[in-house]
C-alpha cells in the first residue's frame, strides 16, 4: 500500500480550476458526457466565452471518438489566443495523430511570435511541447484514480496499467530528449520560449532513475539561476532526489499521503528557514504554494538567517 501511495502522489497532476462552472465540476468527477452537455449549454448561452469553448474541445477530445466536434469547438476558442499552451495540453493529445493537428502547431506559432517575437529554436520549440503533452498523459485518469483512492482507501484496479503505461511514456520521452538535446543543446527561454524550456525537466523529474535527475542537476540548477530555465522545475527535481534517498528536502515541493488519506509536504530540513531558501530562487512562501497545490496548512513560523 505504501508504495501505491508514493506512486500516486508522484505521478499524480492535480487541475487547477479557476470559477468551477457545471462543466468543470462534472468532468472532475469523470462525468465527460454530462460535462460536454453543460460546457455546450453555455457555449449557446454565451459563445464569446473561450475559455468554456475551449473546455468544451478538450472534453470531446477526451472521448477520443469526436474528434470533428474536438477540432471544430478548439478552432473557434484559439481564435484570439496567441499563446503556446495548446500545443502542451494533454487533454488534447488525441488530436494529434490528425493532419488537422499540424495547422494547429503552424497557427499558433506564427501567431505567438507576432506578438512575442521570434523563437530562435522554433521546430526545436514544437518538438519540446509535444514531448510535454506526452508526458502529461493520462494526468485526467490519475486524478479519477486520486479521487477514487480518497474515498475508499485504496487504487483502483483500473490504476496499475495506467501507472505502467505512464512509466512507459515517461521512458520513451527520456529517449526523444536528450537525442534533442544532443542535436540543440540544453534548451533555455531565450532559445525556445518559457513553455517549451521546461519540457526536459518535467521528463526528468517524472525518469523513474535518480540518477538521471543527478546527472542534470547542475544545468536544471544553472539555468534557473540564471533566469533561462524554471526554478519550480529545478526545486521539485532537488527535493525528488533527497526525498528518494530517505533525507529530508529543502524546499517542500514534494508530497505524502498521511494515515488520513490526506497529502502533506514529506520532512524538510530546517523547516523554519524554507521560505528564505525558496525566496533565493524566486519562489513564493510555502504556506501560499501548499495552500493552493494540496490545500494544505502550513503554520511552521519563519525566521531568517
Amino acid at each position: 500500500m505504501k508504495k501505491t501511495l508514493c506512486i500516486i502522489s508522484i505521478l499524480f497532476v492535480s487541475f487547477v480550476y479557476g470559477q468551477k462552472s457545471e462543466g468543470d465540476i462534472l468532468r472532475k468527477e469523470g462525468a465527460i458526457d454530462d460535462a460536454i452537455k453543460a460546457y455546450k449549454k453555455d457555449f449557446v448561452s454565451n459563445p464569446s466565452n473561450s475559455k468554456n469553448t475551449y473546455n468544451l474541445a478538450c472534453a470531446y477530445a477526451l472521448i477520443y471518438i469526436q474528434k470533428d466536434s474536438a477540432y471544430h469547438y478548439l478552432n473557434i476558442a484559439l481564435k484570439n489566443d496567441y499563446s503556446l499552451w495548446v500545443l502542451a495540453d494533454n487533454d488534447l493529445i488525441s488530436l494529434t495523430n490528425d493532419i488537422r493537428w499540424k495547422n494547429i502547431e503552424v497557427q499558433q506559432l506564427k501567431k505567438y511570435q507576432e506578438k512575442n517575437g521570434n523563437i530562435k529554436q522554433p521546430e526545436y520549440a514544437i518538438q519540446l511541447l509535444r514531448l510535454i503533452m506526452k508526458d502529461q498523459a493520462l494526468d485526467y485518469q490519475m486524478d479519477l484514480a486520486k479521487t477514487y483512492f480518497m474515498k475508499n482507501g485504496k487504487a483502483p484496479h483500473w490504476y496499475y496499467p495506467i501507472a505502467q503505461m505512464k512509466q512507459d511514456i515517461a521512458s520513451n520521452n527520456f529517449n526523444k530528449m536528450d537525442s534533442l538535446i544532443s542535436q540543440y543543446g540544453w534548451p533555455t527561454y531565450s532559445m525556445v520560449g518559457k513553455l517549451a524550456a521546461d519540457a526536459p525537466l518535467l521528463i526528468i523529474n517524472h525518469h523513474e532513475s535518480d540518477e538521471v535527475r543527478k546527472k542534470y542537476l547542475a544545468q536544471i540548477k544553472n539555468a534557473c539561476i540564471t533566469n533561462e530555465g524554471s526554478c519550480m522545475e529545478y526545486a521539485k527535481i532537488q527535493d525528488r532526489i533527497l526525498v528518494n534517498s530517505n533525507q529530508p528536502q529543502i524546499y517542500g515541493m514534494q508530497f505524502r499521503y498521511n494515515d488520513k488519506r490526506v497529502l502533506e509536504p514529506f520532512p524538510i530540513e530546517n523547516p523554519e528557514f524554507v521560505d528564505q531558501r525558496r525566496s533565493k530562487i524566486g519562489l513564493e512562501p510555502l504556506k501560499n504554494y501548499l495552500k493552493r497545490k494540496i490545500n494544505y496548512d502550513w503554520n511552521i513560523v519563519q525566521k531568517e538567517k
